[in-house]
């Protein structure tokens, strides 16, 4: 036993133990060969095959600068034309990976295989050491015969698609980003149709689900595991409700969408609308089963309020999904499905959509994944597109891209300097440019920007964008604050002159009445000072009076006084950006629009 293992008798004799050791090394140097010749590695040799593997054709990893594997024969490496079997394999896995991943396009595995490495653990792997190009190495003990390592191949094979990616052409068309907000009553089933759409498009791979699947077993919950792959938070996913605005991408053959997953619940209504101001379409979740879209429909109900939210944050388009039609109370009947749709319709048309242009309906399951991606037999009444063709098949919209840089902020926090999240709304930022913070005037630079978790160099209206900023620190950015280019500012101020709806208020409204704004990503006390005039709704004629107060169903025109400074634009001007709701005791009272900026007294 070495003498440094023991523990000394006495101190003296340690120091004895430690000179001796000293001793020992030094001499050890001086038998260095200090002047040998320098390692030059032989870069011509033979690849190197284990003897037991020398009879059968191998795959060793070596890429050749394309992304294609080089196969070696009987250990020496060959052109494609020699070793005909391999060959073979080599065509069928290149062709295997997208089906696995669910028949997605090229683009669909170049963002799959980020997911893939973000969403992979340590340890959870296949047995053997589980990536394709590692795990050969892994099980190349000789006491384990030749059988092991066929059946670690075809293992392998199995995995494969998750690394074998095709990257993107450079010079291919950008996609274009449409994001999608899933709203509707709590419990309608919005997170488990947005985790069946990430499994489906191949965002979510099969053994992350199974985790899933197991964990919530495991608390009686099974039904709730594909709203996991959204709900990412232990509290949202102890109580089954969603909190936060969940986000996911997926991608389809010519359109990359992101999923704002909204929370439901009365009580997370301001985080709600935070997710529909970024949004371009809606899709309405309700419950099909008996009782519950009465409940959500009902005065007090989210599907009311969630529709007319989304009218108000400027969604144009909204997609009806009638959801848990496989229910036993259901059974895909074509009386209940009209039934909803009937009480739902005029109810839209209310709030301001329009049937023909603005409105689609579809049943589905989102539990089984019916009707989302693929057409059902069940269902032999529906005749329209499945819900992510559907989605495919929906016309451009029509975006400013030469307008002034406009970016809501919706969310920021501190790694690696600061970072930002926001939709760009018009306008288009690239790296390393100089914009303007508004309403404190900080001039910040763009030092990278990540569009749905991918890094780009410039970014069009429309994408959800990360940007990590210089010359700002975190603590001096609040949501809803803007950025801007310094040649053309958006407006700030306290005061504005705006058109008011009452949607819903049980006694009347006088000047002084105090409440909260939401207007895009940005949320303030506001207090309504004064009532200019009424405003008639069949002829739009304004009352020649002031108004004492307004009542329920009433349009006025209110100047309105925020407690701090606010951004905004006219709704004239920028739409997007002079839309609001006013809120109180957690109802939504009121919708407007900005017509006038007052400028300050001093």
């Amino acid at each position: 036993m070495d003498p440094r293992d023991t523990a000394p008798d006495s101190w003296e004799q340690e120091e004895d133990v430690k000179a001796r050791a000293a001793a020992g090394l030094q001499s050890a140097l001086a038998a260095l060969n200090v002047n040998a010749k320098p390692f030059i590695p032989n870069v011509d040799a033979a690849v190197f095959v284990p003897t037991f593997l020398q009879s059968s054709p191998t795959e060793i990893s070596n890429s050749d600068g394309h992304g294609r594997s080089v196969r070696a024969c009987g250990g020496v490496s060959v052109g494609l034309t020699r070793c005909a079997e391999p060959v073979a394999s080599m065509e069928v896995l290149e062709t295997v990976a997208p089906v696995e991943n669910g028949g997605g396009t090229e683009a669909d595995m170049a963002v799959e295989v980020e997911t893939w490495e973000q969403k992979e653990e340590p340890g959870e792997g296949e047995p053997g050491g589980g990536g394709a190009l590692g795990g050969e190495g892994g099980s190349s003990e000789e006491a384990q015969g030749r059988e092991e390592v066929e059946m670690m191949e075809e293992e392998e094979e199995e995995e494969l698609p998750v690394l074998k990616v095709i990257p993107l052409p450079p010079n291919a068309p950008k996609k274009e980003h449409v994001n999608v907000v899933f709203i509707g009553h709590v419990d309608a089933g919005k997170s488990t149709i947005g985790g069946q759409i990430m499994y489906l498009t191949g965002m979510v791979e099969k053994r992350t689900l199974e985790k899933y699947e197991r964990e919530a077993k495991e608390k009686n919950r099974e039904t709730w595991y594909l709203s996991w792959a959204l709900d990412t938070n232990q509290e949202e996913r102890d109580k089954g409700k969603t909190v936060e605005v969940g986000r996911a991408y997926f991608e389809t053959e010519k359109k990359h969408f992101t999923i704002l997953d909204a929370p439901g619940h009365k009580s997370f209504v301001p985080n709600m609308i935070g997710g529909a101001s970024q949004a371009d379409l809606a899709v309405l979740v309700i419950s099909a089963r008996k009782g519950e879209f009465e409940t959500g429909f009902e005065k007090g109900g989210q599907t009311r309020e969630h529709a007319m939210l989304a009218k108000t944050a400027g969604v144009k388009h909204l997609i009806i999904l009638v959801n848990k039609m496989d229910d036993p109370t259901v059974n895909w009947s074509l009386e209940r499905y009209e039934e909803c749709k009937e009480k739902l319709v005029p109810f839209l048309k209310k709030v301001g959509f329009n049937p023909k242009k603005d409105i689609y309906f579809m049943p589905c399951s989102g539990l089984t994944g019916a009707n989302l991606k693929d057409p059902i037999e069940e269902c032999t009444w529906y005749m329209g597109l499945p819900f992510i063709p559907h989605l495919d098949s929906l016309p451009s919209f029509n975006r400013i891209t030469d307008g002034p840089v406009r970016l809501p902020i919706v969310d920021k926090y501190k790694d690696m300097g600061t970072v930002i999240l926001g939709k760009l709304e018009s306008g288009s930022i690239a790296k390393a440019q100089q914009l303007v913070m508004m309403p404190n005037r900080h001039t910040v630079e763009v030092l990278s920007l990540l569009s749905d978790e991918v890094e780009t160099d410039e970014a069009v209206p429309g994408e959800n964008l990360k940007l990590r900023l210089k010359g700002i620190e975190e603590e001096e950015i609040l949501p809803g604050f803007i950025l801007c280019n310094a040649e053309n500012l958006c407006h700030s101020g306290r005061t504005f002159d705006a058109q008011i709806v009452i949607i819903e208020h049980k006694s009347i409204i006088c000047p002084g009445y105090n409440a909260v704004l939401h207007i895009h990503t940005c949320i303030e006390e506001v207090q309504i000072t004064a009532l200019i005039c009424l405003v008639d709704k069949k002829t739009g004629e304004k009352s020649k009076t002031r108004p004492r107060f307004v009542k329920q169903d009433q349009v006025c025109i209110a100047r309105l006084r925020c407690a701090g400074t606010i951004c905004l634009e006219t709704f004239k001007d920028f739409p997007q950006m002079g839309r609001f709701t006013l809120r109180d005791e957690g109802k939504t009272i009121a919708i407007g629009k900005v017509l006038k900026l007052v400028p300050e007294k001093d």
